[in-house]
């Protein structure tokens, strides 16, 4: 098997992540680790079998790909340097701080041919994926994405750490132009907003209502959809999936119903929980390798930090 040459730059506590999965990987040959802590990138290179560098420059020449999981305001330098080096990048969310960064980041892997692929890692998990098969047309979509307090990831606010997320889900569900978007939010232990809602309105008529903070006692990912007949609640913390179906064209009209034996069918699955990042890792090496699309590409990154834009500009107007 032809193999790729593969390098992870920044290997904080998410990079570490990173590069463990390459390490894993038939398709890739893990040549180095980049940090500009020269001594993380040596602690990480050591456990790893691979090459500690503290310039990222230095990878030219030396690899085909990289994976970009440095602090979110350097991914555009980083990303943009490799791509007009001809080498392929997978760039953590976001993908960059501004649209029009994003935007030109697209036009380069476009340009020069190579893969951009930006790591909505959602999009791997096992429970999305089972879900997706019984979802046709959503109506109305309901997501609280909360975490307790971390220190690392206050670069950005709590929209672009962790509502994007659900952004990019929500965005790969609905086949739909965006109506409008009405947002609200607050800063509560940083300077920046840490706890934000939004509703979006689709022209086909679904409706999301999306909640992120960052300031919870406790952490929740839960997705919950509704549409014609159907209510269908993912967990992608546990992997527990709930549907419920109504069965037959029996439709409430006020009459007296018996609770006990209700028109409706239930169903609950749990699935093992997978390794979506070393998923997600093996389908950016793969599409190089086969020239396919990137399942979460540049343009996807894209419409998410787009939407999260809209939803950021809305909070600021009423702060």
């Amino acid at each position: 098997m032809k193999k790729l040459r593969g390098a992870v730059v920044g290997v904080g506590y998410l990079g570490r992540f990173h590069a463990q999965k390459y390490a894993k990987l038939e398709e890739i040959d893990l040549v180095g680790v980049c940090d500009n802590n020269l001594d993380r990138a040596k602690e990480v290179a050591a456990e790893l079998s691979c090459k500690a560098f503290d310039s990222y420059k230095e990878l030219v020449g030396q690899v085909d790909a990289v994976t970009v999981a440095s602090t979110t305001q350097t991914h555009y330098e980083i990303a943009k340097f490799f791509l007009e080096n001809g080498i392929h990048v997978h760039v953590e969310k976001p993908m960059t701080t501004t649209v029009p960064q994003g935007e030109e980041l697209v036009e380069i892997a476009k340009k020069n041919s190579l893969k951009l692929q930006v790591g909505h890692v959602e999009r791997f998990n096992k429970a999305l994926s089972s879900a997706q098969e019984k979802l046709n047309k959503p109506l109305f979509i309901e997501c609280h994405r909360l975490a307790p307090f971390k220190p690392r990831g206050v670069d950005v606010d709590v929209v672009l750490d962790l509502m994007i997320h659900d952004l990019d889900v929500i965005l790969s569900l609905v086949d739909s132009e965006i109506e409008s978007v009405s947002a609200v939010g607050t800063p509560v232990l940083t300077e920046m907003v840490d706890i934000a809602n939004a509703r979006i309105e689709f022209k086909s008529g679904t409706v999301a209502n999306v909640t992120a903070s960052r300031v919870s006692q406790s952490a929740t990912r839960k997705f919950r959809v509704f549409q014609s007949s159907q209510y269908l609640s993912i967990d992608f913390g546990s992997g527990e999936l709930n549907l419920t179906t109504k069965t037959g064209d029996w439709v409430f009209r006020g009459e007296e119903l018996d609770e006990e034996n209700l028109p409706l069918e239930f169903e609950a699955w749990n699935l093992e929980k997978g390794d979506a990042l070393l998923d997600e890792t093996q389908s950016f090496a793969r599409s190089i390798l086969e020239d396919t699309e990137c399942v979460v590409s540049g343009e996807d990154g894209l419409k998410a930090l787009k939407l999260a834009e809209a939803i950021r500009n809305d909070i600021q107007r009423r702060l």
